[in-house]
């Protein structure tokens, strides 16, 4: 569908090497909130039992990850992604450092303002931006390679920092966490990352045939609505992410198990993410979003009906399957749908709100825990969310599909 025969295309071998360089960095950044969520119930019980309490600081943390992209994606493009990425990574091993501090607000400011807004924030948004620019034919299977770096990290870690957590501690996984992904990312991030191609004048769906307008509408409601459409769609995409590891302990799962089904979860998203980038190549951005959205919705009632260990991890394998190619799916629809060169904000912004349902979801399922003793209200709340997200992108799919003859 995005084929461009016969234009210039900026993609070349060096292209797919700068594309697994920002996996790796980013398999090695997300790696850190998940310490907290792998020892979710050993931080509660320091909280007065409450999950809230580290749900919240997980939370923070994905609140920092959005707000931070739309800052350090400014900063990026002033002083350039190789230096914004190595502060990032001292800014990771600073909030893990302090998050192990035993007070409250050290592990929310630890987690929210140093892991997620100066750290990952500084990474990931960042990274959709910069690796864009690298590609122009292959743009979407080139975003959903590198989104993949958060479910690689969900696939890696969990195990392994359930077992580092019960021979050391939360809070020596921490420091030496911190201090692995400095050791990694700084090497990479100096070696590796240097300025991209220019983009030929007609670069890949950067044109637009009415520059006042989208699908007939003014461009800010369309991106508006893509904005609510990806808080709505990462409450549910967040709460078995957030909580899949407690869910079976409580149902009397061992926890290496927990975090084993966490792995699947991921690991099954990393894999079909690819598959998905494939997709959203050839039907686009949008069409993309409401399918994966309608395979998570299906999932995701699933969970609330599945109880036994085996049903949790086929349960869990699907929903991995089916929600991982939405967020890249998202950002190919705002590169197809508004000017490249609005890029550098509006997909920092449309990560904020993703972040931010990201955040809402995990921490609602905690509340919802602690006030009822079970997550089945929680998934159910998850499931409704889904439905709003489903009807704002079918809108939008029906508005996309319907007017392009009268825009012609």
């Amino acid at each position: 569908m995005h084929d461009r025969i016969g234009l210039p295309s900026v993609e070349t071998r060096s292209s797919w090497i700068i594309a697994t360089v920002l996996l790796v960095i980013l398999a090695l950044s997300f790696g850190a909130p998940w310490i907290t969520i792998v020892a979710l119930k050993l931080i509660a019980a320091e909280s007065e039992g409450l999950r809230a309490v580290p749900a919240l600081a997980t939370s923070l943390a994905w609140l920092g990850f959005g707000s931070g992209g739309i800052a350090m994606g400014y900063v990026a493009e002033r002083i350039g992604v190789r230096a914004t990425v190595i502060i990032g990574a001292i800014m990771i091993c600073i909030g893990l450092a302090l998050s192990t501090g035993g007070e409250t607000w050290q592990l929310y400011v630890g987690q929210g303002l140093f892991v997620g807004f100066f750290g990952v924030g500084a990474m990931n948004a960042p990274f959709y931006v910069y690796v864009s620019r690298w590609f122009d034919r292959r743009r979407g299977s080139a975003l959903a390679l590198i989104s993949s770096g958060s479910y690689v990290a969900g696939a890696i870690w969990p195990p392994i920092f359930e077992r580092a957590v019960a021979y050391a501690g939360w809070r020596q996984t921490m420091l030496y966490y911190g201090l692995l992904q400095v050791a990694v990312i700084v090497p990479l991030a100096a070696m590796f990352l240097r300025p991209p191609p220019k983009l030929p004048l007609l670069g890949a769906l950067g044109a637009m045939s009415a520059p006042d307008t989208v699908m007939g509408w003014p461009p800010n409601l369309v991106f508006a609505l893509l904005g609510a459409a990806g808080i709505f769609c990462c409450i549910p995409m967040a709460i078995p992410q957030a909580h899949l590891p407690a869910f079976c302990s409580d149902l009397g799962i061992l926890a290496s198990h927990g975090a084993a089904m966490l792995s699947v979860l991921l690991g099954t998203a990393f894999l079909s993410r690819q598959f998905w980038g494939w997709v959203a190549d050839r039907v686009g951005g949008l069409e993309t979003v409401l399918t994966g959205s309608a395979c998570q919705m299906i999932a995701m009632t699933a969970f609330m009906l599945t109880q036994d260990e085996v049903g949790l991890f086929t349960v869990s394998a699907a929903f991995g399957l089916g929600f991982a190619g939405i967020i890249p799916a998202y950002v190919l629809a705002i590169r197809e749908q508004f000017p490249a060169s609005q890029a550098y904000w509006r997909i920092p912004t449309f990560l904020l709100c993703s972040g931010g349902g990201m955040a809402m979801g995990g921490w609602l399922a905690g509340v919802l825990y602690d006030h009822f003793g079970t997550y089945a209200p929680a998934f159910a709340a998850g499931v409704g969310a889904n439905a709003i997200n489903l009807a704002i992108v079918g809108t939008l799919v029906f508005r996309h599909r319907s007017p392009s003859p009268r825009l012609a």
